[in-house]
């Protein structure tokens, strides 16, 4: 099989086609951040990097079975500055269509943000398929609303199920290191919030579940019981605060993160860490992808 993705990222496709022993020929990866080349090239040395969506031509490249990417979704989001396709970075996604026309693969996979219902719909009938919504905390214990266009044949989500060979995470809990301390300061984080714990939703314990009203909007400096479902990891991921005790509190590590999302532990390390924080909340959750890829073997 041979596979593109486009804003590659830090590769979380290839991992997931990795997890689930599928074999692939040629794995090419078209991606500009240095910091998530050096990440996947790392990880992934066989990785054949093709530079720049804006530059590539599908008449370069030979049969492309699989094509997959999430293009940048700032444009898109309900939570974000809503300029749709008329932001420069939302309108790569027609560079996805592009190449989706050019190299005509078998399988399409394309992932983004849930978004207002208009743009969605439009973005099904480019496509020629309708979007799944999958909320990541079916597979682990971090809650992340995407849509996924794609024609591989998706089974039904059934709550709780893993496709990793690791355990299931049900909750923060699950992921963190307890042997870091939550009264003293952790000098690898920057800490820029105050303790003020405040509301929150979709199943997340917090501190003070009386105050806010029930505000549904993630705000920095919330801060999170370990026994609750994490927020979705943004590229700030620095600024989630978890508690045991309600006393004292801590941020969440790379590492934590990672499992989170379904990465390899220490998987985005050799890079500044504010940069493996951008590229986990940039990241699938591998889980999720693994869902989606799981019936390539039988197509």
């Amino acid at each position: 099989m041979n596979v593109l993705s486009l804003f590659d990222g830090m590769s979380c496709g290839q991992i997931a086609l990795n997890q689930l022993g599928i074999e692939v020929d040629n794995y090419f990866a078209s991606e500009i951040d240095k910091h998530a080349i050096q990440v996947t090239q790392r990880n992934y040395p066989n990785t054949k990097m093709v530079g720049n969506v804006v530059d590539l031509k599908g008449k370069d490249l030979p049969k492309i079975d699989l094509l997959i990417g999430g293009s940048p979704c700032q444009g898109f989001s309900i939570a974000g500055r809503k300029l749709n396709f008329q932001d420069p970075k939302s309108k790569l996604f027609f560079e996805f269509v592009r190449i989706l026309k050019e190299v005509k693969p078998k399988y399409f996979l394309l992932e983004n943000v849930r978004m207002s219902e208009d743009v969605a719909i439009a973005i099904d009938e480019v496509l020629g398929v309708k979007r799944i919504f999958i909320n990541s905390v079916e597979f682990t214990g971090l809650i992340r609303k995407r849509y996924y266009w794609t024609n591989i044949p998706v089974d039904k989500v059934e709550s709780k199920l893993k496709y990793s060979p690791a355990p299931y995470i049900k909750n923060i809990e699950d992921v963190i290191d307890n042997s870091l301390p939550y009264n003293k300061p952790m000098d690898f984080f920057l800490d820029r919030t105050m303790y003020n714990p405040s509301v929150s939703y979709d199943g997340i314990i917090t501190i003070n579940p009386k105050k806010n009203n029930g505000s549904q909007t993630w705000q920095r400096g919330r801060v999170y019981d370990v026994k609750g479902k994490c927020p979705t990891i943004c590229a700030s991921l620095f600024d989630l605060n978890i508690t045991q005790d309600h006393k004292s509190y801590r941020k969440l590590t790379v590492n934590e993160c990672e499992k989170l999302q379904g990465v390899p532990k220490d998987y985005t390390s050799g890079v500044p860490k504010s940069e493996r924080g951008k590229m986990l909340g940039n990241g699938w959750t591998v889980d999720v992808i693994a869902h989606i890829f799981k019936n390539l073997n039988q197509c």
